[in-house]
């Protein structure tokens, strides 16, 4: 499932799968903030 991030190429949020994958522009993208993802994993860490 997609996150809304910020993609630093293109200078506007999108929706972006955790690889990177934007569903907005239909393609990869490698210069975006991922921190939503980060701080998912970080909470499922916690909850172990």
């Amino acid at each position: 499932m997609a996150k809304w991030c910020f993609n630093y190429e293109s200078g506007e949020y999108e929706y972006i799968e955790r690889d990177g994958f934007s569903i907005d522009q239909g393609e990869y993208v490698y210069n975006w903030d991922d921190s939503e993802y980060r701080e998912e994993e970080e909470d499922d860490e916690d909850e172990e």
